[in-house]
């Protein structure tokens, strides 16, 4: 199978026709996969055999299975999903932070043949490389996004980045997805997974947070008798959505920014706001705010063990 370090989903977006162009210098809106950031528990990534690999579900089930990867991709109706993925131990301005193009096999169809006995609770999800996490089959249930994924940006998961299989979870952080999946038990009884063990959230619901990636004065362009500065980034909240950006320079009022049309509603909006210039240094800062108006978290916290929390903020001088 090959695996591409480049890549880009197939053109056209499903937002090509939004007039809005990002400011100059604000990251790619997809993620080239050579890019997608990487987190590991150990110090490389875990290779595994496609061609010998398969995938045990069992436990408190009625219907064990044991899958290859070519059943899973086979005999599973295919789910596509644009995805903006990040990590809980990110500071606020972190690049560990990724958009790509996910395909797999709805978790809620796999499930409906291993049928699940009546008191079961969990799947306990273990990994090639020695992670293990729990997730709630009420959340499986509430939830036909989440997916058993095989596929990024229309080609086999890299090697990297958990191939052959690995757990998609709409609005979770990514402590919560294992990748490089060997097996399925469904349980119970809740267990701690890895990183809980390790004094993380138990929840690691993706926060509210926005970031400005430029300041693009190389860009400044003039508008009635006005220069222009480009200024722009991303925000992102999950499965949430967001409604509002705003920017604040120099302590001034709160100005709102133009958004771009997501990806899909589970990737970060790209937003602009062009701004009239004046020399000198300047504080460049940014919220958001869901799409049920929720404005994000503005007080500063460290990242452990729910995620981080405040404004990003800029100081160029122009």
């Amino acid at each position: 199978m090959a695996h591409l370090s480049t890549g880009s989903a197939q053109s056209p977006f499903p937002n090509a026709s939004d007039p809005l162009m990002p400011a100059p210098g604000t990251r790619p809106e997809y993620t080239p996969l050579k890019d997608h950031y990487q987190v590991f528990i150990r110090v490389s990534p875990t290779i595994i055999d496609g061609e010998t690999w398969s995938l045990p579900i069992m436990g408190a089930v009625a219907n064990p299975l044991t899958l290859t990867i070519d059943d899973i991709r086979n005999n599973y109706e295919a789910h596509d999903q644009y995805v903006t993925l990040s990590c809980i131990s990110g500071r606020v301005g972190t690049d560990l932070i990724s958009t790509t193009q996910w395909r797999g096999a709805s978790v809620q169809d796999i499930l409906a043949d291993v049928r699940p006995n009546a008191n079961a609770g969990y799947l306990h999800i273990t990994s090639g490389d020695g992670f293990y996490e729990t997730v709630d089959l009420d959340l499986i249930a509430s939830d036909e996004r989440i997916m058993l994924a095989y596929a990024w940006d229309g080609n086999p998961i890299p090697l990297d980045h958990g191939f052959p299989l690995r757990i998609r979870l709409p609005d979770r952080f990514g402590m919560k997805q294992p990748k490089w999946i060997t097996g399925i038990e469904v349980i119970e009884e809740y267990k701690d997974g890895y990183w809980v063990e390790r004094g993380w959230s138990k929840e690691a619901r993706v926060l509210a947070t926005s970031v400005i990636d430029t300041v693009a004065e190389h860009a400044s362009y003039q508008s009635n008798g006005q220069t222009l500065v480009p200024v722009g980034g991303i925000a992102f909240a999950g499965a949430r959505g967001i409604s509002k950006v705003e920017v604040r320079v120099d302590g001034g009022p709160w100005q709102e920014a133009m958004l771009r049309s997501p990806l899909s509603e589970t990737t970060w909006v790209i937003w602009r706001f062009d701004w009239p210039f004046q020399s000198g240094r300047h504080e460049f800062e940014v919220r958001c705010a869901e799409l049920d108006g929720t404005p994000q978290i503005e007080t500063d916290r460290g990242n452990r063990p729910d995620g981080a929390t405040g404004i990003h903020s800029k100081s160029p001088r122009l």
